[in-house]
């Protein structure tokens, strides 16, 4: 019997889980067709270069990671630089370091040592009184006190989720990240940094063996795409793939302006977050900073959250309870496919970083060819 399909695996969605399971999958003499909605490769990592700048088009993107074996498998494609992700939070013009620490703390309250500066967030613990935390706002004041939560944890959450802290679920920060050491480095893991030359270089490399197809949309061309592949790789969303028999899985959407500017610093760091409710956008992006670019001009980026409705961009899964609950069924009825891998944030709905789903295609991979 002749094998009848033209490739071994289709993949649908030319983002790094798709990447990644078509580089390991070519590696290993499969042939396979990666096709694409939009018209680049590289999902929402791709960065695009203006003028020398690497711009992240669908937002800041810093890989890290405490697994050595996942920050060699990426560095095999692209040398990465040193960049630390350091954001600072603007409220109201007040300028605080991130994630909450003792330069934090020294500015809020001007205390100096660790000692103080517990003491402080424990008194306003103590004077809050929440004993069973029962939304957002509650569980962030018992965590932090009020001060860090009226002016850096409340607006920014309202504005990310458009809704108010008060109807939140508590979950949404079980922990926040906070130390009592004079340390601005966002991540805790041992390996960070962002890839020489932007993100897209290491989606190319991956790629280059690989048929890749721009600008097909999967659903409308679904009958004859399905007939190319012996296997499937989906990367999108799942309650799409089963045609929402039930229901739809919720999103938050994101929508992004960019701006170039004729200045060469605009503010003097990657990202800033605007932690005030009245700033319609959630954080400001200056690209250049990523890379310690020294060009004569800038590029910006607003980030703006918004509500997803069906044909929006879906960029965060809305992981309450009733989604949650939603997910289980659909992921019942993908588990019955033999012969499709769902794989990526949107098909498992899962808010993962880089080397999250990384991990996952390594893992599948290892799966399909053990």
């Amino acid at each position: 019997m002749g094998n009848s399909k033209k490739y071994d695996y289709l993949i649908i969605g030319a983002g790094l889980f798709g990447a990644v399971f078509a580089y390991e999958a070519t590696k290993k003499g499969k042939k396979c067709l990666v096709i694409d909605k939009r018209e680049h490769i590289g999902g929402n990592v791709y960065t695009e270069n203006t003028d020398g700048i690497n711009v992240h088009k669908y937002g800041a993107h810093i890989f890290h990671t405490n697994n050595k074996e996942l920050w060699d498998y990426v560095n095999q494609f692209v040398e990465f630089n040193r960049y630390t992700n350091s954001p600072i939070a603007n409220y109201k013009g007040e300028i605080y370091n991130l994630p909450f620490n003792m330069n934090t703390f020294n500015k809020l309250w001007g205390v100096i040592t660790p000692q103080e500066a517990k003491e402080k967030i424990e008194q306003q613990r103590n004077a809050a009184g929440i004993a069973d935390p029962e939304n957002l706002e509650e569980q962030a004041i018992s965590l932090v006190g009020t001060d860090i939560y009226e002016k850096l944890i409340k607006g920014y959450t309202e504005k990310q989720w458009g809704r108010a802290a008060t109807d939140l679920p508590s979950f949404i920060i079980k922990r926040l990240p906070v130390r009592f050491t004079y340390d601005n480095n966002y991540f805790n893991d041992k390996y960070q940094g962002i890839p020489i030359g932007g993100y897209t270089a290491i989606i190319e490399k991956m790629l280059e063996n690989v048929e890749v197809r721009l600008n097909i949309d999967f659903f409308q061309h679904r009958a004859e795409l399905e007939q190319l592949g012996e296997k499937l790789v989906f990367t999108g969303m799942i309650d799409e793939f089963f045609n929402y028999q039930y229901g739809v899985l919720e999103y938050r959407s994101l929508v992004f302006e960019h701006e170039y500017l004729d200045k060469a610093n605009f503010q003097g760091n990657a990202v800033v977050n605007y932690t005030d409710r009245e700033t319609p956008y959630t954080r400001i992006i200056e690209h250049k900073h990523f890379e310690f670019g020294n060009q004569e001009k800038t590029i910006i980026t607003k980030e703006y959250p918004t509500e997803w409705k069906k044909g929006d961009e879906p960029y965060y899964p809305v992981n309450n309870n009733k989604n949650n609950e939603l997910y289980k069924k659909y992921k019942e009825l993908a588990d019955k496919e033999k012969n499709i891998i769902f794989g990526g944030r949107l098909a498992t709905y899962k808010y993962y970083d880089m080397h999250q789903v990384i991990a996952a295609a390594l893992k599948k991979v290892e799966e399909e060819f053990k």
